[in-house]
């Protein structure tokens, strides 16, 4: 117990955890892997096409995302080609496969034009063979890119779910934060989207900044909540590496864990379901499109684009990540020159092991609000998850976990403020070692 309140419960916040492993444990794979040898044991009938566009109006100064602001030139069309090109060639290797569920991120993906939102959408459908109509899709929109003319070609293309970045409806908070907007432009871009009838808009939200208090955190929430999102995201501010406010030697304030509180119980308060420490969905919000369900922790996603990543059960891969301009220029360039003999090869990325593979399972079910079903991990791994993580015992006994009568391990309220330490808490040490030299290099 000593350790898990060193580590965790006096330490709440570490970091994302969005995926395992994170992506500073990828390294150069000693031999190019062709992607057909990949996937041929994959189970393709539930899979995630995820396509990146990493291009925006400007940089955000929390923002560590793989984006580089204003390219110049013909970058975009360069880069467009390439992606055509790349999914040719992945369609080849994966061969016959099911997408049910589908994304665009970045970035920002309406930073592109409508002709070339055109193109994007004839890769998607006629080269990969994905349906927007059939399966839940979400694209990402910024205040300053959004049209009416683009929402209305995207909901024609089939996509049902927008999100939509706003952080803070405060101007000054805002540009504390490293982004300058207007809420005359944030308010007309929601009004368009509520306008165009996508059944789903997220809203996210951020927390923790300089100058944000409980009174302006509530304004904040009050301002979402007169959209009526179906979905609202709520994010702890982290100055990252070589992000701007990083450069600009800030940090966050010590209200976070006070803020998540507040924020937590006003949108429970308000009709919405917690599904992550993040997530917060309407009650009773169900996707209107029939189709398989996409399991996180079992089915295998498809990432194009530069900076995309792809997993299979054993082996995770991407192009390589940067933060700093130049890195990302770099990659990006690197990426619009690749050869179809090139985007036929994994290269970086990461092969689990047995241990990582439970631990991928382990983590991402646990971080749902759906939790951890023990007699499915035992049918899927031929053993006991109790047996062999005792760490579960530790989470139990402190109150941040309940087992069900049905064997499912869940969050109880105070673990789920917790996340962002429990992931990392139950990280193997050889991915922590990974991403630590990461970090020193």
């Amino acid at each position: 117990m000593n350790d898990l309140r060193g580590k965790l419960l006096d330490n709440p916040y570490q970091g994302y955890v969005y995926s395992y492993p994170h992506k500073t444990s990828y390294r150069p794979f000693s031999e190019a892997m062709p992607l057909q040898s990949i996937w041929r044991e994959e189970d393709r009938e539930s899979l995630f096409l995820y396509v990146h566009i990493p291009f925006c109006e400007m940089r955000c100064g929390f923002c560590n995302l793989f984006t580089m602001a204003n390219p110049q030139g013909d970058k975009v069309t360069e880069y467009l080609n390439a992606l055509e090109r790349q999914a040719r060639v992945v369609k080849n290797a994966i061969g016959d496969a099911t997408f049910t569920q589908l994304a665009v991120g970045g970035g920002t993906p309406s930073f592109l034009h409508e002709h070339e939102m055109e193109r994007l959408f004839s890769i998607i459908e006629g080269t990969m063979g994905a349906n927007p109509s059939q399966a839940p899709m979400s694209f990402e929109v910024s205040p300053k890119t959004v049209t009416r003319e683009k929402l209305k070609f995207l909901s024609e293309r089939g996509v049902d779910r927008i999100s939509i970045g706003v952080q803070s409806f405060l101007e000054e908070e805002s540009k504390l934060l490293g982004r300058s907007q207007r809420n005359t432009e944030v308010y007309r871009a929601l009004e368009m989207i509520r306008a165009q009838g996508f059944p789903a808009l997220n809203i996210d939200l951020i927390y923790g900044g300089a100058g944000q208090n409980a009174a302006t955190w509530k304004h904040t929430l009050d301002k979402t909540l007169e959209f009526s999102p179906e979905e609202i995201y709520l994010y702890p501010l982290y100055v990252r590496p070589l992000t701007g406010l990083e450069k600009m030697g800030m940090s966050w304030d010590n209200f976070r864990l006070q803020l998540y509180r507040e924020g937590r119980d006003y949108l429970l308060s308000n009709g919405y379901e917690q599904v992550s420490m993040r997530m917060f969905r309407k009650q009773h919000h169900l996707q209107h499109k029939n189709s398989i369900r996409y399991c996180c922790q079992e089915d295998g996603m498809v990432g194009l684009g530069s900076g995309a990543r792809s997993y299979t059960r054993r082996i995770h891969y991407s192009t390589e990540y940067a933060v700093g301009r130049k890195g990302v220029v770099d990659i990006i360039n690197n990426y619009s020159q690749e050869t179809d003999e090139g985007f036929g090869l994994a290269s970086y990325g990461i092969i689990l092991n047995v241990e990582d593979q439970k631990r991928r399972y382990l983590i991402k079910s646990l971080l749902h609000g759906e939790g951890l079903n023990a007699a499915r991990y035992r049918e899927l791994f031929l053993s006991d998850v109790f047996t062999e993580f005792p760490e579960l015992a530790q989470l139990i006994d402190a109150d941040l976990f309940r087992v069900t009568v049905d064997e499912e391990i869940k969050m109880t309220p105070y673990g789920m403020e917790l996340s962002d330490s429990i992931g990392p808490w139950l990280y193997s040490q050889n991915i922590e070692r990974l991403m630590k030299v990461y970090e020193l290099r």
